[in-house]
């Protein structure tokens, strides 16, 4: 095999509006503590390739990537299908999603240059193509996160950041990450590693630009190895936060370093302890289901629009107000849909699922924050010796994929987020993802 690694610098200006964590906050950024990086990672068996571009980014719409995807054909002939863009989904970085309501702010300029640069990680990486060899392992990673959803009651501060705090329940959470290590010509080229949670170390009382814990570990191990690029990809974050989230921004920095540590002593060892791979095949496929919404009619979006619009016409109503600035969110979104019903356009819009196959890795990607119930389902059935569920990939338009138990309650994951991208919430993700992720499985073997 060949493999080769570029990356391009994706930093945004000082100013912009930094995503996540609430209506209409006003969050601009105030400095760079750490860039952020599109890394891509080129990989050729027997005349056929594929590329994969990990960008520190809460996401990437889909006009861009698709943006980014002609960059790339047109100058090397890769097709478009073989190019994957991962994103971190940290949320010390800019608003990266055209139309979304409220969750920051999406900067046209920054918006407008970056199809390119994350092309130019991609070119770079195929036009630096040579032979050498992929190792795998997959180590301990502890400490690290927390599920949001089962576990909702935070550890307090001081003992999280102890060395031996673990979850109550670590099997709701990823407690090991997979590392892969690239060697070429007697060298460390680069290294990919995989995990699921949520980069929320730094929040809302934070104003800083950085990738968040596994930014600042993928930037120390690089460091550590001059010339070799590491790439993060996100996994099944969609009801697993970081153990240090929504603290003050001194608490919250200190904290970055110290569970970013965390990760970093992981990829050590991962990359220590990684044994050959070896790569019969490079294959990729790419797919555009229609994943199955709620039944609404123009009726039920009208009703609920009413009352939205009570809470905004009320005497006392205040901007400052977060439920004032909640009913806008939901407001603005239920005109969108009801105008697209007007318009007589399908509420059940495709979304875009892509698998790439690097000999026993099945890299099986979808846009969604995936819970983890659904992740270990897919990794439990595929017929691949190494399924790696990837979340945040491709088109960040879609929000949450979550298990049957958080969507019978409802609430911020399964209802209020498709808001914010002004769709319709999902029926019965649970049931339908992993039925299309192992189905790319399947393909790709």
């Amino acid at each position: 095999m060949r493999i080769g690694f570029g990356r391009a610098d994706i930093t945004p200006r000082v100013g912009v509006a930094l995503c996540g964590f609430g209506p209409f906050l006003n969050r601009q950024s105030v400095g760079v503590r750490d860039r952020l990086w599109a890394r891509a990672m080129a990989v050729e068996h027997d005349g056929a390739r594929a590329v994969v571009v990990a960008c520190d980014l809460v996401g990437i719409d889909g006009s861009d990537t698709a943006r980014a995807r002609e960059r790339v054909t047109e100058a090397t002939g890769l097709p478009g299908d073989a190019l994957m863009v991962c994103c971190s989904h940290t949320h010390s970085g800019p608003d990266t999603c055209r139309g979304r309501i409220g969750w920051g702010g999406p900067d046209p300029p920054y918006l407008e240059l970056l199809p390119g640069r994350i092309a130019r990680a991609a070119i770079d990486a195929i036009g630096r193509l040579e032979a050498g060899t992929l190792h795998h392992a997959e180590v301990p990673c502890e400490g690290i996160g927390l599920n949001r959803e089962y576990d909702r009651d935070a550890p307090p501060l001081d003992e999280v950041l102890r060395d031996d705090w673990r979850p109550a329940k670590p099997e709701r959470t990823d407690t090991t990450c997979h590392v892969l290590r690239a060697e070429a010509n007697g060298r460390l080229a680069g290294f990919v590693s995989y995990f699921g949670c949520h980069p929320v170390c730094c929040c809302q009382e934070t104003r800083f630009i950085h990738g968040d814990f596994v930014g600042v570990a993928t930037n120390a191990l690089q460091r550590e190895h001059p010339g070799a690029v590491g790439l993060f990809l996100q996994g099944a974050a969609g009801d697993v936060n970081s153990c240090v989230v929504h603290k003050p921004e001194r608490e919250a920095l200190l904290a970055l370093d110290l569970i970013a540590a965390r990760y970093a002593n992981a990829l050590r060892l991962g990359l220590r302890e990684a044994r050959p791979m070896p790569v019969d095949a490079v294959r990729f496929v790419r797919r555009r289901p229609a994943f199955t919404r709620r039944p609404w009619d123009a009726d039920e979006a009208r009703r609920r629009l009413a009352e939205q619009e009570a809470i905004l016409r009320r005497p006392d109503a205040d901007d400052a107000d977060r439920g004032v600035r909640m009913a806008t969110v939901r407001a603005l979104a239920l005109r969108r849909i009801l105008a697209a019903m007007a318009r007589g356009e399908s509420l059940e819009r495709p979304t875009e699922v892509q698998g790439i196959r690097i000999g026993p890795v099945a890299l099986l990607a979808s846009p969604f924050e995936t819970f983890q119930a659904i992740k270990n389902e897919v990794r439990a059935r595929a017929a691949s010796p190494i399924p790696l569920v990837i979340g945040t990939a491709n088109d960040v338009r879609h929000g949450y994929a979550p298990d049957r138990t958080t969507a019978e309650r409802g609430g911020y994951a399964p209802d209020h987020v498709p808001l914010i991208h002004g769709f319709v919430p999902y029926a019965k993700l649970h049931e339908e993802l992993p039925r299309e992720l192992l189905a790319l499985d399947g393909e790709l073997q």
